[in-house]
């Protein structure tokens, strides 16, 4: 499996936080208010949104060394809808 690469995103204008993945069409899932999930075909998450990310996320600095482990393939998503 090849490893994708993460990139993290900060709109300040519009205070959202965007942390990718990878790319492709998406299947946005939103989880909580202000919260989704972007999701390929496969069930791999592509991405996530966080709305308002300044007041939901202390210090938003500290997410440019972020990392995260390899992320499970989901079979199964409730509530999701293709993004347009």
């Amino acid at each position: 499996m090849r490893r994708r690469r993460r990139k993290i995103t900060y709109d300040r204008e519009a205070d959202a936080l965007y942390i990718a993945f990878g790319e492709g069409p998406a299947t946005v899932q939103e989880v909580a208010e202000g919260i989704a999930l972007d999701w390929d075909s496969e069930g791999r998450l592509l991405g996530i949104e966080i709305l308002d990310a300044s007041k939901r996320l202390a210090d938003l600095e500290a997410l440019r060394g972020f990392g995260l482990g390899p992320l499970p393939v989901l079979a199964t998503r409730t509530g999701a809808r293709t993004r347009p």
